[in-house]
């Protein structure tokens, strides 16, 4: 008769010790760009090491193990090809999600991991402990880096546009900010789908680097400008929704506060501000994988920024501090996102 009996825990620890290897070596290949190279068809070791500038028995091994985790097809001897698994991998990809693997396994991240006991140990952000700044100041003076960045926040947004767009209600509004608003993905398609809306991406200048071009490939130019600055000191004024997705979880609950009462003193009377984070358990349920899942990117978050993923009633109180009443909270359709509406107070 099958058995109902769970490994050992101590099986079970090493499990997520080799799925840590799995993420890392996946990363790899997308830094590598295996996947790119595969998808002109299938190659052998030798042709995949003199494109990549790699060490060719060092590299079959990576490519062994990503054959069994499915991400490329041993096709024969020593001929790959690339799986359906690592179709997403590809930079030119629809559904491309190789910004996000790279920004979120890749050398620098990675690094500020490496950090995160002595980080815990003195309350300092363990990316500072690695590389001696913020996560903001090192993206903004390396240029590829913050590049990837980018990208990886691009990739995120659009596989949450069409739950954001069914979630958030912008139809009484006539100018809407997306307040660290990057690449423009987020507001090339609200604009998009609210046609006598206007709407303004605000953010650093190293952020807007290409979101004009983004707004006028959407055909939304017109509609919609850029504006850089920073949210620490202030955000364009008099508009009707200022939408900061993501935005909050990178920061501890001083800078929240800075952030959300500057839109406060500019958000027009009857203006709204709409949050799209990531929601913590309110209380931890042990085994739950939703709840390890959001509590491990907290932990990435702490690695990372010194920010965090917070409850919703921590997003209530912050927005209090700020003069703003939370009106509503629903989650964002097809995805583990809340949509968290407020007003001015």
């Amino acid at each position: 008769m099958p058995s109902d009996r769970q490994p050992p825990a101590q099986t079970r620890l090493l499990g997520f010790v080799v799925q840590a290897m799995a993420a890392k070596s996946i990363c790899s290949a997308a830094e590598l760009g295996i996947p790119d190279l595969l998808a002109e068809g299938p190659r052998t070791t030798d042709e995949l090491a003199e494109r990549t500038g790699s060490h060719a028995p060092s590299l079959h091994r990576l490519l062994l193990a990503l054959a069994a985790l499915g991400v490329v097809n041993p096709i024969r001897d020593d001929l790959f090809g690339l799986a359906e698994l690592g179709q997403p991998l590809r930079t030119d990809a629809p559904d491309s999600v190789k910004g996000l693997m790279i920004t979120m396994c890749g050398p620098e991240v990675w690094r500020s991991w490496g950090e995160l006991v002595p980080g815990i140990q003195t309350g300092t952000t363990p990316w500072r402990l690695a590389h001696g700044v913020g996560w903001d100041e090192y993206y903004a003076s390396h240029p590829e880096a913050s590049a990837t960045f980018n990208l990886a926040m691009s990739e995120n947004t659009r596989d949450l546009v069409p739950g954001i767009l069914a979630a958030v209600d912008l139809s009484r509004c006539r100018t809407v900010v997306d307040v660290g608003g990057g690449d423009g993905t987020l507001m090339a398609h609200v604009l998009r789908a609210h046609p006598d809306l206007e709407g303004v991406v605000y953010d650093v200048p190293s952020g807007l680097k290409i979101a004009s071009g983004t707004l006028s490939d959407a055909g939304v130019a017109a509609r919609g400008r850029t504006e850089s600055g920073d949210f620490f000191r202030s955000v364009p004024a008099d508009c009707d929704a200022y939408l900061l997705k993501q935005i909050l979880h990178d920061w501890n609950d001083e800078e929240c506060t800075t952030i959300l009462r500057n839109i406060r003193a500019a958000v027009s009377d009857d203006g709204r501000v709409y949050i799209l984070e990531r929601a913590l358990p309110e209380q931890v349920t042990p085994g739950s994988r939703s709840d390890a899942t959001a509590l491990l990117l907290d932990l990435h978050m702490m690695a990372a920024t010194g920010g965090r993923e917070r409850t919703e009633g921590q997003f209530r109180r912050l927005l209090e501090d700020a003069g703003f009443k939370l009106t509503r909270a629903a989650t964002v359709p097809g995805s583990d996102f809340r949509v968290i509406e407020a007003a001015p107070a």
